[in-house]
């Protein structure tokens, strides 16, 4: 049959069902068989009694005569023999027998050779009883019979037995079709019972191995549902809750890979570096941007010891302190050696049912630090940029008040510089007014279409005299056909005036300075070039930043602020332009900014900042 050829699993349930089946059908067949056999038996032997026993009643109402049973007279037994032949017409075997076993009769043998019958326990139960039966083996005829005794009182005599007996083959006969039918049924039964427990064991079988296959198909994934038979059974249930709770597995699963992916999704597009460690200082997790601040190829694989992935001996230690039971640790580390950046570390514990570790997580506070450094230094430049004009103002005024009001010539020396140490002040307050306004981005722009040529002059009429006082040639490479800029006349003029007045007072007499502009896109690129001392390449990184001066000395000396470039950089990143320098000691610099080409829809967006 099919079902034989079935994997391991339902070959064990179908062999099972039908061993099972089989098995059940035995023990109910061999018992009703074993007793229904005896049972049949005990009927005939039961009938085989009462044939007996009414022939006997019969040879009891027609008795012999009583002469007859006394073994003197010959001619009486001669009368007995013809009595017991007429007996055993009816079938039976007729014996009679006198008390102390002496058999006078017999209808099948001889009863000269007969032994004596006294102890045959029909014979003394009858005498005993009046009757009596049993069922054994007889020695003078060798066969199995049904033995039915009877007393029999002889007037004037002692008693006798007459023993009726009937053979047991008949009875074994019928015993014997009787137990070839049963047997033949019961095997016909059994087959045609056994068949249908396969079949149904099968049927099962093959129920069972679907639920089977559909919770593997559950294991690896497969969430489709199983079509439930319609058979109403405890295996019907058991697909329908299957169906069921492979639906909520699906839904549970799908929620948590979305949970996954958008966790994943979010911890690698963080800018933060984030790591997961377990308690054997394993990585477990770790995004991008951790291997990208630690300056890794790649993200560490699940399961790297910490110590061979970090370096920073600050961040393991806190990793350590964190396992041994500290809820939360902060620090701070430094990456990097020429370009040092900054990272707050946070590491908080992971307390979980079955395991624990720590998250790590590093944000970046490299701006923060520079941010810091630059509010020490702008505040200790204000502070000695302030110092030095007051302290020069209350020097020479308290030497006035001291007497020298009365000397003439020093007197207006000492006033000369009280009013450039005040204007000084002037120019240094309003320049931090003007940075304040622009890192509170309050600087109002009003942006008009401007000619780069007209502007360009405009600016130069304004610095030929101071340039003229140093014997120094400005030239000016402007082409006719550059497009018109997007700009604040004023803003814009006094970021090129910068540039200009710082070309004036770092190039040496008889130099040359050239401005010149040049399209370039969406915007031009204005540049300043001088034949000055120039600039240290170290110092051109931070040449834009406010107070800091290359010449300290020579900066005071012509009356800088050290805010010239750090307005001038605001403005022009106001006006969405950027500005960079380009120097070399001795050779000169060149100063370059950008301007957008005039947009009516730019120009109106950057109308208000």
């Amino acid at each position: 049959m099919p079902g034989i050829f079935l994997k391991p699993v339902r070959l064990n349930l179908f062999w099972k069902l039908g061993f099972a089946f089989f098995a059940l059908l035995i023990a109910v067949l061999l018992p009703v068989d074993y007793y229904a056999e005896h049972a049949l038996r005990r009927d005939y032997e039961r009938t085989g009694f009462d044939q007996l026993a009414a022939i006997a009643h019969i040879a009891l109402a027609n008795p012999p005569q009583s002469s007859s049973l006394s073994v003197t007279q010959p001619a009486d037994a001669t009368a007995l023999r013809e009595w017991v032949a007429k007996m055993a017409a009816s079938g039976a075997r007729v014996t009679v027998i006198t008390a102390d076993g002496l058999v006078l009769a017999d209808s099948e043998s001889d009863p000269r050779t007969m032994e004596n019958h006294a102890g045959r326990p029909e014979i003394r139960e009858a005498f005993a009883k009046g009757e009596g039966e049993s069922i054994r083996h007889s020695v003078t005829i060798n066969r199995d019979l049904l033995y039915y005794a009877v007393r029999f009182s002889v007037p004037g005599g002692s008693p006798v037995v007459l023993r009726f007996a009937l053979p047991l083959q008949t009875v074994d006969e019928e015993m014997g079709e009787f137990r070839r039918r049963l047997w033949f049924a019961s095997l016909m039964m059994l087959l045609v019972t056994g068949t249908a427990s396969l079949l149904v064991s099968r049927f099962f079988s093959r129920r069972v191995e679907r639920l089977r296959m559909f919770s593997r198909r559950v294991a690896e994934g497969d969430f489709r549902p199983i079509d439930a038979d319609r058979s109403g059974d405890a295996l019907e249930a058991l697909a329908v809750s299957l169906n069921d709770t492979a639906a909520r597995l699906d839904r549970t699963i799908r929620t948590l890979t979305e949970e996954r992916n958008l966790s994943a999704a979010i911890l690698g597009s963080m800018v933060e570096g984030v790591a997961v460690v377990n308690a054997r200082e394993r990585l477990l997790f770790a995004n991008p941007g951790f291997a990208e601040i630690l300056e890794l190829d790649a993200p560490p694989q699940p399961g790297s010891a910490l110590v061979e992935v970090v370096r920073q001996t600050e961040l393991i230690e806190a990793v350590r302190e964190v396992l041994k039971g500290a809820p939360r640790v902060e620090t701070e580390i430094v990456t990097g050696t020429l370009r040092q950046r900054f990272f707050a570390v946070t590491v908080a514990s992971v307390r979980a049912a079955e395991a624990s570790g720590a998250v790590v997580v590093l944000h970046d506070i490299t701006d923060l630090r520079k941010l810091e450094r630059v509010r020490r230094d702008f505040v200790a430049n204000v502070s000695h940029e302030f110092k030095t004009p007051l302290t020069a103002i209350q020097g020479f005024a308290e030497t006035l008040l001291a007497g020298a009001m009365d000397d003439r010539q020093n007197r207006l020396r000492f006033l000369e510089i009280i009013l450039d140490h005040s204007r000084r002040l002037a120019r240094l307050t309003d320049d931090l007014l003007k940075l304040s306004k622009m890192d509170a981005e309050r600087l109002e722009l009003e942006i008009r279409r401007l000619s780069v040529s007209q502007f360009v002059e405009s600016c130069i009429e304004t610095t030929q005299r101071s340039a003229a006082e140093k014997d120094l040639r400005i030239s000016v490479n402007v082409g006719e056909k550059l497009p018109d800029i997007a700009a604040d006349r004023r803003l814009l003029a006094e970021v090129l005036q910068n540039l200009l007045d710082n070309a004036i007072q770092y190039t040496p007499s008889g130099g040359q300075i050239m401005v010149s502009a040049s399209a370039n896109g969406n915007e031009v690129t204005f540049t300043v070039s001088d034949t000055g001392i120039g600039i240290p390449r170290a110092d051109q990184p931070r040449i834009f930043e406010r107070f800091y001066r290359v010449d300290v000395a020579r900066s005071r000396e012509v009356g800088g602020t050290g805010l010239g470039l750090s307005i001038a950089k605001h403005l022009v990143e106001a006006h969405g332009g950027r500005i960079w320098v380009e120097s070399e000691v001795g050779q000169g610099s060149q100063f370059h900014f950008t301007v957008p080409v005039f947009d009516s829809e730019r120009a109106s967006s950057r109308a208000e900042r």
